[in-house]
């Protein structure tokens, strides 16, 4: 857990796919967002509760019910819908992500803020700032505050997200991961959508040296070795 005089940060395992769920806060104000709230929102409104944080916020990196809540294969995952019965919140996505949203989750509109890359919102004195990542989904997108990103199922420790899904795109994964989010700092410490690896972080400056598929020099070595033919 980060927390120090600037930022609020905790990370959270939950479910059985190893979810990560973020709680973010500004420690002036002790107001927070949730990242990805799904699978239980009893655990995560009480470990926001004894850190002292009030959540505000709704942040989804993308629509696939194991993150939003929503039906999976005829399962019923628990998530942000339920999380809206108890807090009065707004769920901030990237609009290309509405749709699925709307469709998987029971959200309405008026739920909703559709985002774009570039957009900020203000959590207290902090200011997080939503960066688009297309790939894994449409409107994957990850979440930049105080030097730390939350990647969602865009970059994982020396992996990415799937691109053989409904709606993935392994070329615009390729842009996301080694223009994107390469061109962030080296010491941008990144928080990955699942645990995938034995450690529970990584920074840009690492996986740019580890991770394999921000390495290709081009965008047809990665299609290549995603298993896809130019």
């Amino acid at each position: 857990m980060v927390s120090n005089e600037r930022l609020y940060l905790r990370q959270m395992q939950i479910g059985p796919m190893a979810n990560f769920v973020y709680l973010i806060g500004d420690p002036g104000t002790h107001t927070a967002a949730v990242v990805d709230p799904a699978w239980d929102v009893a655990q995560i409104l009480d470990a926001a509760a004894d850190d002292g944080y009030r959540i505000a916020h709704i942040l989804i990196t993308h629509y696939h019910p194991d993150h939003l809540g929503g039906d999976l294969f005829g399962h019923k995952i628990q998530g942000t819908a339920e999380l809206l019965n108890r807090i009065d919140a707004k769920v901030y996505l990237h609009k290309h992500e509405a749709m699925g949203a709307k469709k998987v989750a029971g959200l309405s509109d008026s739920d909703l803020v559709k985002m774009d890359s570039g957009d900020t919102i203000k959590l207290g004195e902090r200011e997080i700032k939503f960066i688009h990542t297309p790939g894994h989904t449409p409107g994957s997108q990850c979440f930049l505050v105080e030097g730390n990103l939350v990647s969602g199922d865009t970059l994982f420790v020396n992996s990415c997200g799937r691109v053989d899904l409904p709606g993935s795109d392994p070329e615009q994964m390729y842009y996301s991961l080694n223009q994107t989010l390469r061109n962030l700092d080296d010491s941008t410490v990144v928080y990955p959508g699942h645990a995938y690896a034995p450690e529970a972080s990584t920074t840009i400056g690492a996986q740019k040296r580890t991770n394999l598929y921000m390495r290709f020099q081009s965008v047809d070595e990665f299609l290549r070795a995603m298993g896809f033919a130019r």
